[in-house]
């Protein structure tokens, strides 16, 4: 475009921006002019005005969540044109114009009458047009710019995804990555350090750590032990302001479990187990059982077990149940107490599955070792020989023996054996067996042409006491079987029972091995019997039973009635330690009364003994009147004298002087005289005790030229004392003020 010189310049609207940043400067842009120009040939030079823009833009900012009473001045519009006479009017529209944003249309002062957040949206598009007031016509063309809401930091860092469950494995190392936790803040990371967030541990330390940067938290401990504590809870902070104060903070939890590792070898509670085995316990069957314990959980735990030693690897086995991890021990051979009454076993516990990882801790096996105590159980009896063949004459005598046979206890105790035939119902009974010896006699005449051969059937039974039959009055149609039974309205008898030897007979056997007679003496069994007749008839016995004193052998030592000492009473050991105990008390009752006898009386015992000095009176003086209880005249006027020290511990030879003296010469003569006359006969007299005895004489000193100083008798003198000062010492004195006051009028008088 050409351009004169007097070419006029366009109307320019300038925009001028106040923007607050949080550093306190204010950006601005300026508008460049450039200038073309064209050369021409005859050298003139055509010079081409580029007109300048109308509008001079800064970007406009508004802070976000303005809380103030007056609207936020966000920026001002300007136009060249405007002189500032009101001519030029500025209007606003586009984004929140007139809502929000509001614009003073004669200056140009755009505010914001909102508080405005910038995480809800970031920028508002506007547009601005300035216009001739009069005209209404546009000074310059509509423009478009932008209001940016800036950021403050008014978000907290928040855990999208918390709280975490996370899992890492127990006896990991030092450092070991667990978990790496992400927060977000909506402020703008773009301006200032809003959203920029930090990380730290606000519990599980010392266990983990996490890095305040990237948030990835790691173990601290070196070797962290699940059986020792198996869950953690961590609360990770993140805090935006890269921490500073003021920043805002959020935080989550990380729970946290320690998975297990085989650790922990099998370990058996004891290393000496001891197991009870009766030799009755069949073949394959399950003996008994042992586990050991492993700290460890799931495939960790499983374990197998061995035996590895010991004399009874060929007589039992042992066996893993993976449901309770037991070992299961069974027997692959019989058992027999007399033979053998004890194996020794060591048995092995070991882990299947095995941790490369900490396999430095291993070995990951344990071993005890299992004594069986094989128990001794009440075995039948043994014959002899499986089966007996046996020869007799046909019409032999009835009662002639045929044979004997021979069973034994195979029990350590080697009880005596009992021996009984068994007959079936219809059988006819052409033999009989001695219960004790086990000697087959005949009790029928025999024929071998009618019958050549007989099999019957012996038992022996070690549990057998007493054999009992019945006899009936009616006669054999009526019924030869007898039946015997136990009341069974009764409860179960725990010492005996009864069986039915089908032979008009039944035995009594017992339930137990062994009877203390100390216990319980005689049994009672009561016992019922019915017949094989119609209608059957029965009836019941009482069976006394009654507990013998047998020798070692078996015989019968006596079965009346004695006298047994208690085994609850004392011992003989406690006996002798009462007897001790009195035969000690005894002891010292005698060497007190000895030394009792032996102790010395004392020389004198009356309550006047000399070496005390006491004299002891019962009666009342009568004071200061009583003139003819002593007379002092003997003290009057006395003088101090030396004492005389004369020996005690010897006789004197000296005869007693006579003490009687008339009552002139008591008068005339001097007290120091007198305690010496006195004392010298003391010392002198052969009747009193030959030991030291202290005696001691007051008297009162040689008269006073100061006379009296008693007060009894100071009525009577002449005084001048004055005692009116006695009237001021107050009532109490009063009395006293007044006898004085009395006495000294008198004397004025």
């Amino acid at each position: 475009m050409k351009i004169t010189s007097t070419s006029c310049i366009c109307p320019v609207l300038v925009c001028l921006c106040f923007v607050q940043r949080c550093y306190g400067t204010s950006h601005h842009s300026s508008i460049k002019v450039t200038r073309n120009q064209t050369k021409h040939g005859e050298g003139e030079t055509e010079v081409h005005h580029r007109p300048k823009r109308g509008w001079v833009w800064n970007q406009f900012f508004v802070l976000e969540e303005h809380m103030g009473p007056d609207p936020q001045y966000v920026g001002k519009l300007h136009s060249n044109s405007d002189k500032g006479d009101g001519s030029v009017k500025y209007i606003l529209t586009g984004e929140g114009a007139g809502t929000i944003f509001i614009i003073d249309d004669t200056t140009g002062d755009i505010h914001s009458t909102k508080s405005l957040d910038r995480e809800q949206k970031t920028h508002y598009v506007l547009h601005a047009q300035a216009i001739d007031r009069r005209t209404n016509k546009p000074l310059e063309p509509e423009s478009e710019f932008i209001i940016k809401v800036q950021d403050i930091n008014d978000n907290a860092p928040k855990f999208t995804d918390g709280p975490y469950i996370v899992t890492v494995p127990e006896m990991s190392d030092m450092g070991t990555s667990v978990l790496q936790v992400t927060a977000t803040d909506a402020d703008d990371p773009t301006y200032g350090n809003s959203a920029r967030v930090v990380y730290s541990i606000l519990q599980g330390q010392p266990y983990f750590s996490v890095d305040p940067k990237t948030g990835v938290i790691r173990t601290a401990l070196h070797n962290m032990d699940r059986e020792a504590r198996e869950h953690y809870s961590v609360v990770i902070q993140a805090k935006d302001m890269a921490g500073q104060v003021g920043g805002l903070s959020g935080s989550t939890t990380v729970n946290i479990t320690l998975t297990d590792v085989n650790d922990n070898p099998p370990r058996f509670p004891q290393k000496h187990y001891q197991l009870y085995v009766p030799e009755s316990a069949q073949v394959g069957s399950a003996v008994g059982k042992i586990k050991a314990n492993d700290a460890d959980i799931g495939s960790n735990a499983d374990m197998t077990y061995s035996i590895i030693n010991g004399d009874g690897i060929g007589i039992f086995s042992i066996s893993t149940d993976k449901d309770t991890r037991e070992g299961i021990i069974s027997l692959k051979k019989p058992l027999n107490y007399e033979k053998k009454k004890s194996y020794t076993l060591n048995i092995e516990g070991a882990n299947t599955h095995l941790d490369f990882r900490v396999s430095q801790l291993g070995p990951f096996k344990d071993a005890t070792m299992l004594k069986i105590i094989v128990g001794d159980v009440d075995e039948p009896p043994l014959f002899s020989m499986p089966s007996y063949i046996m020869e007799v004459y046909e019409n032999a005598k009835i009662g002639t023996t045929v044979g004997t046979v021979l069973a034994q206890d195979p029990d350590s105790a080697n009880s005596l054996v009992r021996y009984f035939i068994n007959y079936s119902v219809e059988e006819d009974r052409f033999f009989n067996i001695d219960a004790n010896t086990g000697t087959i006699k005949t009790s029928k005449i025999l024929d071998r042409e009618e019958t050549p051969w007989y099999n019957i059937t012996v038992a022996a039974s070690e549990n057998v006491i007493h054999t009992i039959s019945a006899t009936d009055k009616d006669d054999f149609a009526n019924g030869p079987r007898f039946n015997f039974f136990l009341d069974e309205s009764l409860p179960m008898n725990p010492n005996f029972t009864l069986k039915d030897n089908e032979d008009n007979t039944a035995s009594i056997l017992t339930r137990r091995r062994r009877f203390s007679r100390t216990i319980q003496d005689v049994y009672y069994l009561p016992i019922m019997i019915s017949d094989g007749g119609i209608p059957s008839l029965s009836s019941s016995s009482t069976l006394t039973i009654r507990v013998c004193a047998c020798e070692r052998d078996g015989r019968v030592r006596t079965c009346h009635a004695e006298a047994f000492l208690s085994s609850a009473g004392l011992s003989t050991g406690a006996l002798i330690a009462i007897l001790l105990c009195v035969l000690i008390l005894l002891a010292i009752v005698v060497l007190f009364i000895t030394l009792r006898r032996s102790k010395k009386e004392p020389l004198i015992i009356s309550e006047e003994d000399v070496r005390e000095n006491v004299v002891t009176y019962d009666d009342e003086g009568g004071g200061e009147e009583d003139t003819e209880a002593f007379d002092i005249t003997a003290l009057r006027n006395p003088s101090a004298a030396e004492e005389l020290k004369c020996r005690r511990d010897i006789r004197p030879e000296v005869k007693l002087t006579p003490r009687h003296q008339t009552l002139s010469t008591l008068e005339s003569i001097d007290v120091q005289e007198f305690l010496k006359q006195r004392l010298v006969e003391a010392d002198l007299d052969p009747s009193v005790p030959p030991y030291d005895s202290l005696q001691t004489y007051a008297y009162e000193g040689q008269r006073s030229e100061a006379g009296s100083i008693s007060s009894l008798d100071s009525v009577t003198t002449q005084s001048d004392q004055d005692y009116h000062y006695l009237g001021d010492w107050g009532p109490e004195f009063k009395k006293l003020a007044e006898l004085y006051g009395e006495i000294e009028s008198q004397r004025t008088t």
